[in-house]
């Protein structure tokens, strides 16, 4: 069954995700990405960054400081309004985000509304409860010798406004035209209240976001265009299926403080269907307020007909973490062949940690070792991702491949010596063929 709960201990049980500071007790909202983990993040991590920049001529990247003035997140709204609503149970407690414990209530939610669905507390089950109160997610931390207001500083919540930030330097480095697009990669924090479902919400997280700018008028355009291209990055590219991706509409009373329109991807993970990154139209609110705070220009000339203006932003955002989730909840299998129950991980193979897996058919016999290695050389010059296994029997190590997401394994026999041919074994349909090693 594709349940949340196997996919967290294949996680575990193969090396991609471990709960953070593991041998501690663990730190909740924490994860660490093990030797799989690391191979599959960079794969997805690599191909936004081609998909999206290096395959264009008008997207440049940067990669800002995680602490930043405190200015920043005072012209972007942060300091005022990046808040979730907490309560907490007066008889354990245990505090909560309010939307996410009651139905049918937004974030924007009041106490009287909360008290009216007549939740009950998830850890005692009682029903009294403390008032709504706001509570703002930004890490807050001091720079500096002193420890006092003055040095107060936070840990970025967002990767957008190291880009707006930088808007400036690039135009005054490049000079590109309108449309252009400036991307970033990297960590954000979050002080969730109650993290949960594994790596879907957590405090620690690596984003992939675009600030896109364009002229006021032609916003609709480049939104569509957008919209399309990253639905082709989510199916094509990382093997989404099509059928688990929904466009929502987000409402204006649901929409960010900064959005005039936003289009939610939904993804259908193994617990129900989740947001899985956002498509947001932020007009010039960045831009503008950095001007108003910084006393900067922030206007573009355009080089043909001298206007000058400051541009709209669209922004493509989405979280690594929610990403490869979807990725193995997408590719996560279990299924019955031949009578043998199998797990495997069907990854499309530009994101498969390993594309080979090489094995000797017995470890003991150095004649089949030695080409074996013959073979695991000649592929790690071609290919990087490939591995070696002469672990346990040949089934075992095909089911561990399997899981792992594997698409070949290699195996050289005795056969092998005589005619120089090996066993390819095929993933997905795990048929075996005979193929020459030259024609690997």
């Amino acid at each position: 069954m594709n349940s949340l709960e196997n996919i967290v201990s294949l996680c575990k049980r193969r090396g991609f995700i471990f709960p953070g500071s593991d041998v501690y007790g663990g730190m909740a909202g924490t994860w660490d990405y093990g030797p799989l983990g690391i191979m599959l993040k960079k794969k997805i991590m690599d191909a936004w960054w081609g998909y999206f920049v290096e395959q264009r001529d008008n997207m440049y990247g940067v990669d800002a400081a995680i602490i930043m003035n405190p200015k920043t997140w005072v012209a972007s709204g942060h300091t005022a309004t990046f808040a979730d609503p907490l309560v907490e149970c007066k008889e354990c407690k245990s505090r909560f985000r309010a939307d996410k414990i009651a139905d049918g209530i937004s974030e924007s939610v009041t106490t009287e509304q909360f008290l009216a669905t007549h939740t009950k507390c998830p850890v005692c089950g009682k029903e009294n409860w403390g008032p709504i109160r706001k509570f703002n997610m930004m890490f807050k931390t001091h720079v500096g010798a002193v420890d006092d207001d003055s040095s107060i500083a936070y840990l970025r919540p967002e990767t957008a406004q190291g880009i707006f930030t930088n808007y400036k330097n690039v135009i005054d480095t490049i000079y590109p035209n309108l449309p252009f697009g400036i991307a970033q990669q990297g960590k954000a924090f979050r002080n969730e209240i109650s993290p949960r479902d594994f790596i879907l919400r957590d405090r620690e997280c690596t984003q992939m976001e675009i600030e896109y700018f364009v002229h006021p008028d032609t916003w609709q355009e480049n939104f569509e265009k957008l919209l399309s291209e990253n639905h082709h990055f989510l199916e094509k590219i990382m093997g989404l299926s099509k059928d688990k991706l929904h466009d929502y509409e987000v409402p204006a009373d649901d929409r960010a403080h900064y959005s005039k329109r936003t289009v939610d991807f939904m993804f259908d993970y193994p617990n129900g269907q989740e947001e899985l990154m956002g498509l947001a139209y932020r007009t010039d609110f960045d831009l503008a307020n950095i001007e108003r705070e910084s006393g900067k220009s922030m206007e573009y000339r355009d080089k043909v007909t001298g206007e000058t203006f400051i541009p709209h932003v669209i922004e493509p955002s989405i979280g690594v973490e929610r990403l490869f989730l979807a990725i193995l909840s997408n590719s996560y299998i279990e299924e019955e062949i031949d009578g043998n129950k199998r797990i495997v991980l069907k990854l499309p193979e530009n994101l498969a940690p390993h594309k080979f897996c090489v094995s000797p058919l017995l470890k003991n016999k150095p004649e089949l070792v030695a080409k074996a290695k013959e073979v695991y050389d000649q592929l790690r010059i071609k290919y990087t991702y490939v591995t070696w296994d002469d672990s346990g029997n040949i089934g075992k190590r095909y089911r561990k491949q399997d899981e792992i997401g594997t698409p070949k394994c290699i195996v050289v026999d005795f056969d092998t010596l005589e005619d120089n041919t090996v066993t390819v074994r095929d993933r997905d349909t795990t048929k075996q063929i005979r193929v020459d090693i030259a024609d690997l």
